[in-house]
C-alpha cells in the first residue's frame, strides 16, 4: 500500500511531517552516535555500509585481520572480552560478515565468518604478545573505529589508517611519561597526608624506579622481578628516613605506600572483574593471576628491604595511628587526587583533551571516598561507591572529551588504590602480627575488586541512560557539528 506524499492528515502532509521530525531530531539534546566512545554497546550497523564480495578470499581476509588488529590494540590497554568482541564483531559486520563467532582469551583472538552454504568458512586469529599503556592509540583507534561506522571507508584505507596508528611514536618524549609517574607518586603522598618532603622524596624515588625497570625491561627481566626490584627500591629512601630521627619513622611510610600505588597502577585489574562479572572465567583468571603476581613481586621486594633492615637494626617505617584517608584538609586532598589521575593519564601517553577528564575524575572519585568513609563506611563500600561515581561520570565526560572511557576510569581510581593498606599488612607481618597482616592483605584485595566493580557499574548506567537518549531509527551516517 503506498501514501502519497501529498495526502492531507492530521499532523498535516507526511512531507511537512518529515520535516518537523527532522527538526526535532537535530535540536534533541542526546549524545549523538558518532560521538559515543567504544566502550559504549556498539549499536549493529542496519545494513553493511560497505559489504564485501564473499566468495573473494583475498577480500574476506582483508576484512578479519582489520576487525583481530583492532580488537588486538582495544585488549592490549586492558579492554574487558565483552568490549573487544563487540569491537571485533563491528567491524566485520561493517564490511558485510555478519554471521561471526569470535573468541577472546588473555592473549589470543580468534574470528571464524560463515560465508554462507556454499562457501567454506573463514578465519583469522591474533595473539597479543604486549601490554599497552599508550592511551594515545587506543583514542585513535576509537576514533578510527567511529569512522568506519560513521562513512564508508575502503578496508585498504581502514588498513592503513591502522598501520599508521599503530606505528605512530608516543606523542610525549619518554622523560615526560617518568614524570608523570614521579607526579603520581607526590601527588598520592600528599594525599595520604605527607607534607612536601615526602612529596619530594616520593617524587624522586619513583623517577628512579621507573629508569631501573625501562633498564631492566630492555635486559629482557621478567616483569615480575622488576616489581620487585621496584619494591625494593620503593622501600629504601623510607627506611633510610625512619633511621636518622623517630620524627620522620611515621611518615616515612608513605613514601612506601605511595611507591606501592605507582606500581599497581596500571595492571588489569578493571579488565580481570569486568571478564569475571560479564561470563569470561577464563580470561578473568588469566588476568588476575597476572595482577596477583605482579602485586606478589610488590611485597615481596618490600618485604624483603623491611626483612634486610630488620637484620641490620634499622629502624622499620611504621605506620602512625592517624595515618590514613579522611576529610581534613580536604581542598588540598581533592587537588592531589585531580593532580594524581593527570599524572596517570600523562605517564599513559593519554590526549590532551583527556586530562582535564581525568582530572575532575580523580576529584570527584576522592571526593565521594573521603565523604563515603566520614559518614561511616568502610573502605570497601566506600571505594565501591567511589569508583561507581567514577564509572558513570567518566563515560559521560569521555565522550565530551571523545576519549575512551577506559583512560577516564582507569585514571579516576588510581588515587584510591589501596598502597597504604597494603603496607600495613606487610608492616603487621614483620611485627608476627600474622592475623592484622592477613586481614590487612585481603582488605587491600577487596579494596580493588571493589573499585573494578565500582566501575563497572557506573558504566552500565552510563549506557543505560545513552540508549534511553537515543532513538531508534538513528541513521548511522548521520553527523552534527554540535
Amino acid at each position: 500500500m503506498s501514501v502519497d506524499p501529498e495526502v492531507e492528515g492530521d499532523g498535516g502532509t507526511a512531507t511537512e511531517r518529515r520535516g518537523l521530525r527532522s527538526r526535532w531530531r537535530l535540536r534533541r539534546p542526546f549524545i549523538l552516535p558518532s560521538q559515543r566512545a567504544t566502550a559504549d554497546n556498539i549499536v549493529a550497523a542496519p545494513t553493511p555500509l560497505q559489504p564485501i564480495d564473499l566468495t573473494d578470499d583475498a577480500e574476506v581476509s582483508q576484512v578479519l585481520d582489520l576487525a583481530v588488529r583492532v580488537g588486538e590494540v582495544v585488549l592490549a590497554a586492558g579492554t574487558g572480552v565483552g568490549d573487544t568482541s563487540a569491537q571485533v564483531r563491528f567491524i566485520a559486520s561493517t564490511y558485510g560478515l555478519d554471521r561471526c563467532d569470535i573468541d577472546v582469551t588473555f592473549d589470543a583472538i580468534r574470528i571464524t565468518a560463515d560465508r554462507g552454504p556454499r562457501l567454506p568458512p573463514a578465519s583469522d586469529m591474533r595473539v597479543v604478545k604486549y601490554r599497552s599503556l599508550d592511551f594515545t592509540r587506543l583514542a585513535a583507534v576509537d576514533r578510527l573505529t567511529r569512522r568506519i561506522r560513521s562513512q564508508v571507508v575502503p578496508v585498504d584505507e581502514a588498513h592503513a589508517a591502522l598501520d599508521e596508528i599503530v606505528s605512530a611514536r608516543h606523542p610525549y618524549p619518554r622523560w615526560a611519561s617518568t614524570a608523570g609517574w614521579s607526579l603520581l607518586a607526590a601527588a598520592i603522598a600528599v594525599l595520604l597526608g605527607g607534607g612536601l618532603v615526602l612529596a619530594a622524596i616520593s617524587f624522586a624515588t619513583t623517577a628512579l624506579i621507573d629508569v631501573v625497570n625501562r633498564a631492566l625491561h630492555q635486559l629482557g627481566l621478567p616483569m615480575f622481578f622488576q616489581h620487585l626490584v621496584g619494591g625494593v627500591i620503593a622501600a629504601a629512601p623510607a627506611i633510610a628516613l625512619a633511621s636518622i630521627s623517630d620524627h620522620w619513622r611515621a611518615d616515612a611510610a608513605l613514601i612506601v605506600a605511595a611507591g606501592i600505588t605507582v606500581l599497581l597502577s596500571g595492571q588489569q585489574l578493571v579488565g580481570s572483574v569486568q571478564d569475571a562479572i560479564t561470563g569470561a572465567p577464563i580470561t578473568a583468571a588469566a588476568r588476575m593471576l597476572e595482577v596477583l603476581m605482579m602485586t606478589g613481586g610488590i611485597i615481596a621486594g618490600i618485604g624483603l628491604a623491611l626483612r634486610v633492615s630488620t637484620m641490620l637494626g634499622i629502624a622499620v617505617p611504621e605506620i602512625a595511628a592517624s595515618a590514613g584517608r579522611d576529610t581534613e584538609y580536604l581542598g588540598i586532598k581533592l587537588a592531589a587526587g585531580a593532580v594524581a589521575a593527570i599524572a596517570f593519564t600523562l605517564a599513559c601517553y593519554a590526549e590532551r583533551r583527556a586530562l582535564l577528564a581525568a582530572g575532575l575524575s580523580g576529584a570527584g572519585g576522592t571526593l565521594v571516598f573521603l565523604g563515603a568513609q566520614d559518614i561511616g563506611f568502610g573502605p570497601v563500600v566506600a571505594s565501591g561507591m567511589a569508583a561507581t561515581v567514577i564509572g558513570l561520570a567518566g563515560g559521560l565526560m569521555a565522550r565530551r572529551a571523545l576519549t575512551p572511557p577506559l583512560v577516564v576510569a582507569a585514571a579516576g581510581i588510581t588515587p584510591l588504590l589501596p598502597g597504604l593498606k597494603v603496607y600495613r599488612g606487610l608492616y603487621a607481618l614483620l611485627e608476627d602480627e600474622s592475623l592484622i597482616g592477613f586481614s590487612q592483605l585481603v582488605g587491600a584485595f577487596g579494596v580493588g575488586c571493589a573499585l573494578a566493580a565500582g566501575v563497572i557499574l557506573g558504566e552500565w548506567f552510563d549506557r543505560l541512560l545513552s540508549r534511553r537518549g537515543t532513538p531508534r531509527d538513528f541513521d548511522p551516517t548521520y553527523t552534527s557539528d554540535r
